[in-house]
């Protein structure tokens, strides 16, 4: 699967090339705080096969986290394009609000349902879990 994508105003562009790891939304408290509410919808591709077409995007990494995650966003319009996580060094987390065609997009799984809010909503047949699997 190739995915193509960038940022709200176009300052920074990605391709990302592989066979997807999992498709996945996640309804952890963090996620909803960058989300604006709503879960986070991402696809976990290859590492190898990703790589930043235009621009450069900024990083963001927690100091009061042992082991943290790193955030990549446009610094000018702060679109979340990705995360990486030392939990999967071998892949990056593509946000779906960031891909050029996000109807590629279906979720095999939502996790950290224990911090799910009453108007998430989860398809039916999408497994849950209530931490990570």
């Amino acid at each position: 699967m190739k995915i193509t994508g960038g940022c709200y105003c176009g300052d920074v562009r990605y391709e990302a090339d592989g066979e997807p790891a999992v498709m996945a939304q996640c309804h952890c408290r963090e996620c909803q705080y960058l989300t604006g509410g709503a879960p986070n919808l991402f696809i976990a591709m290859p590492k190898e096969g990703y790589a930043i077409t235009k621009g450069a995007p900024k990083a963001f990494q927690r100091s009061d986290l042992e082991r943290p995650v790193t955030r990549e966003f446009c610094e000018n319009c702060g679109t979340h394009l990705l995360t990486r996580s030392p939990a999967r060094p071998d892949a990056v987390i593509v946000k779906v609000g960031s891909m050029d065609d996000p109807k590629v997009f279906s979720p095999q799984i939502a996790i950290f349902t224990c911090d799910q809010q009453s108007f998430h909503d989860i398809a039916d047949g999408v497994k849950t879990f209530d931490k990570r699997p």
